[in-house]
């Protein structure tokens, strides 16, 4: 098994791309281009860091990080897949969580996509940012903005979760079946272990929005990409961020972040779903 470090190892190389801004609307707002360079040094003991911004009408801007270890709020899976973030939500803080899937185990590795969801002090969602990237040398075309059509249907998952306390990783398989109602309805049924949650979500253009005790939307983003997360925490209430990634037609790949009722971050699930 990798060690967590030799899994962030899997993210180094130029990543040229972009940040791109969404309200909780789903509005584009802002787009910046970006080089993200992650360079291993000293036979990789470390990692050399450096975000370039490259708006167009200002100078560049760099961000600079020097890695020798990983702090406890971020988790890697064995595919360079992973997730950081708020180990703690409370009233009054700012909040938020980042995703970061590449496409090697279906492409050849070439492009990656992340994904951060910020939450105001307010605990409503802030915005969306959407870093598309790809490495200098790609061919791998980006995906076309994601639609309801493409999710409609039956997905068969295989999940391992990781655990903020670094317990023992678990393993399951899932069941996610998704239809139309009607022209403004969707149901969604997912099934995992001995459970089986079903909702209704409402179509509003490029969101489905979920009506529970905790109103929650599904964003619909360019590159096949999708935001889900609730529209405001509120506390005795377990919630997800998650992120989605449509890599194929029938191949789809999802990040959760999960928090319980105290609002305390308590684990990382990838799933790989293949259309049935």
């Amino acid at each position: 098994m990798l060690t967590q470090w030799d899994c962030f190892l899997k993210n180094l190389g130029q990543w040229h791309g972009s940040f791109t801004r969404f309200s909780p609307q789903g509005e584009e707002t802002v787009d910046t281009p970006t080089l993200v360079t992650l360079e291993g040094i000293n036979h990789n003991q470390n990692v050399h860091q450096v975000v370039r911004y490259l708006p167009p009408d200002e100078p560049p801007r760099d961000v600079v990080v020097d890695y020798d270890s990983l702090n406890r709020s971020i988790l890697f899976f064995e595919n360079g897949a992973f997730s950081q973030g708020s180990m703690q939500w409370g009233p009054y803080t700012t909040f938020g969580g980042e995703f970061g899937i590449i496409d090697n185990q279906f492409g050849d590795g070439s492009r990656r996509l992340r994904m951060v969801e910020l939450y105001n002090t307010s605990a409503q969602l802030e915005r969306v940012v959407l870093i598309r990237e790809k490495l200098a040398d790609s061919q791998v075309p980006e995906r076309p903005t994601l639609t309801l059509d493409s999710l409609l249907g039956a997905w068969q998952g295989e999940a391992i979760t990781l655990y903020a306390d670094l317990s023992e990783p678990s393993q399951f398989t899932s069941y996610l079946e998704i239809e139309q109602k009607d022209h403004n309805q969707i149901k969604q049924s997912l099934s995992f272990g001995n459970q089986t949650i079903t909702s209704n979500a409402r179509i509003d253009g490029t969101k489905l929005l979920f009506d529970s005790n905790l109103p929650t939307q599904i964003m619909l983003l360019p590159d096949g990409a999708s935001c889900n997360c609730p529209l405001e925490i509120q506390l005795g209430h377990n919630f997800v961020l998650e992120m989605g990634w449509l890599l194929q037609p029938n191949i789809r790949q999802r990040m959760i972040r999960s928090y319980n009722e105290k609002g305390n971050w308590v684990s990382c699930t990838l799933v790989t779903e293949h259309k049935v």
